[in-house]
């Protein structure tokens, strides 16, 4: 009985271990989206300025 206990016990750590690192890959993902979501918008945004420089110049 107390060998199954112990085997419980060790696969339920192994368990939280996995879930953890998994949480944490999560999160990773989560701010890479948001980062390429800001760095769209904003070479959107860098685009717009230096074309309007560009076209100030050829004037």
């Amino acid at each position: 009985m107390l060998y199954i206990r112990l085997l419980t016990g060790v696969s339920s750590l192994k368990d939280q271990k996995g879930q953890g690192l998994v949480e944490y890959a999560l999160i990773l993902v989560l701010i890479a989206v948001v980062v390429i979501v800001i760095m769209t918008s904003l070479g959107a945004k860098t685009n717009n300025v230096f074309c309007r420089v560009d076209n100030a110049m050829t004037r």
